[in-house]
């Protein structure tokens, strides 16, 4: 042994017999890339995520040249205890051993906080004053926990409400800034008088009263294109000494997209110092696209220009979550622009119709997966374009989970009581989703949704309590889980 090779820490890796081989092909690479001896302990089990601290305890043996102990993320039970028997520190590696270069620090780096921004998102409640005020105040709440940083009171174009005050008022004992959306001289009064900080929107219209009102208002030109029109008001409201914060009107795709954003970026360069606010529901609501993308390309052309506000809504379904989606991309391309790096690999909370990455196996790794199952567990797999069924019976894969189920189901001894049958089919069903959309499938295991969050239902921990719901002997003895055990290949 080399005094280099010496000097370097050794590692023992605990896994099943079904994974070693994986588990020593990625080790052995590891092993050069990081710096460290290894040794890899089967403790006499085929199915690494069946380990349990107390089985270690009595089947596993630690050398007294052992550095660590890495176990699979699978494993249940004290890992102090551990600790303590082996005089070794023990600690719970990824799942998935595909994840290990990453559990190692290599690959891609940790990601920043991602605490910052620049951007104010004002979120429109759209005809507030035809709601319940009970309705408004869920919506309010809900929309600042989303990120919003003020609620902007959405009014009827040509109805005159008397309710305004009383929304504006509501929403300020809740803590929460205000504004107001009207070009009626009653309504935005009244909403002044209860409390609303910004006016949306000035111009040329109704400049003679709002300027009058001692609140900051949002200037727009007396038509979209007409920015003389912008010039004057400016002029004006500068000389009067009111607040204003100036928005050229994004135009939706179709009717002058691209020489609105043009206009942006000529009111940035003749104005360097105006506060600007861009309206993005026009393009986030009337798109019909996912909101996600769309959101993060419209906050880095706000963060590009300095434009230190939007004003968006969340009604049409695919713009459901736009208040928070626009949260995180306003973090997201502040990072990016102030570090002046490229805006990936910092977060994934965009990222909810695929996955930020995927990992497969080869047809070669699954069937000889296949070819050494002894257990009548199913493992179920989405790779290579088809869903694959395994256990020691056989190994049914194809397109259709329907088909799949059925010839699998043909060549057991004997059938499968009904709840692992809808175990199974649930579990099917995610796997084809899986393969539709591109995410990574774990059977077992939650799929990603970015800021959407996990479903819980798909987890172990949802399926062992259905289980127990539905057997009195519990999951422990019941068929259904013990047959359904998480991928014997890690």
């Amino acid at each position: 042994m080399s005094a280099s090779a010496a000097a370097e820490p050794t590692i023992l890796f605990v896994t099943g017999r079904l994974a070693e081989a994986s588990l020593r092909e990625m080790v052995t690479r590891l092993s050069r890339q990081v710096g460290f001896q290894f040794e890899i302990a089967v403790p006499g089990i085929q199915v690494a995520a069946l380990l349990d601290a107390e089985l270690l305890r009595r089947r596993l043996h630690v050398g007294e040249h052992i550095d660590r102990v890495i176990l699979p993320g699978w494993c249940q039970g004290s890992l102090e205890q551990l600790t303590a028997h082996f005089g070794r520190p023990f600690e719970r590696g990824p799942r998935d051993l595909r994840d290990l270069p990453e559990y190692f620090g290599l690959g891609r780096p940790p990601a920043p906080p991602l605490d910052q921004y620049s951007i104010q998102i004002i979120a429109e409640i759209n005809h507030a004053t035809q709601q319940p005020l009970q309705d408004v105040l869920q919506q309010a709440v809900s929309l600042a926990a989303s990120g919003a940083d003020m609620i902007d009171v959405g009014c009827v174009p040509g109805e005159s409400s008397p309710r305004v005050a009383e929304i504006v008022r509501a929403l300020r004992a809740e803590g929460l800034s205000t504004s107001i959306d009207s070009f009626d001289r009653a309504e935005v009064e009244a909403a002044v008088e209860a409390g609303a900080e910004l006016v949306l929107s000035c111009n040329s219209s109704n400049v003679d009263w709002v300027s009058r009102l001692g609140t900051e208002v949002v200037v727009i030109p007396d038509t979209p294109a007409d920015l003389s029109s912008l010039d004057r008001l400016i002029a004006r409201l500068a000389a009067d000494s009111v607040a204003f914060r100036v928005d050229p009107v994004l135009e939706p795709i179709g009717m002058g997209f691209t020489p609105s954003l043009e206009r942006y970026l000529d009111v940035r360069r003749r104005y360097s110092q105006v506060p600007m606010l861009m309206g993005i529901g026009n393009l986030t609501e009337l798109t019909e696209v996912d909101s996600a993308g769309v959101n993060l390309v419209l906050a880095a052309v706000c963060e590009d220009l300095q434009i230190g506000s939007v004003l968006t809504t969340q009604v049409i379904n695919w713009c459901r979550t736009a208040v928070q989606e626009f949260h995180v991309a306003r973090r997201l391309v502040h990072h990016a622009v102030a570090q002046r790096v490229i805006a990936k690999h910092l977060t994934s909370d965009l990222v909810m119709l695929r996955d930020p990455r995927w990992t497969g196996r080869s047809s070669e790794s699954l069937n000889s997966l296949a070819a050494a199952l002894t257990d009548a567990n199913f493992r179920i797999f989405a790779e290579q374009q088809e869903l694959h069924l395994m256990n020691r019976h056989g190994h049914w894969h194809g397109s259709s989970p329907f088909s799949v189920f059925a010839a699998a189901m043909r060549s057991q001894p004997q059938p499968i009581d009904p709840s692992h049958a809808f175990y199974l089919g649930y579990e099917l069903a995610r796997a084809e989703l899986a393969i539709h959309l591109g995410k990574q499938y774990e059977q077992d295991e939650p799929m990603r949704w970015g800021l959407l969050g996990p479903l819980n239902a798909s987890s172990t921990v949802a399926h062992h309590r259905a289980a127990e719901a539905i057997s009195p002997t519990g999951p422990a003895r019941g068929v259904a889980p013990d047959q359904s055990r998480p991928d014997a290949s890690k």
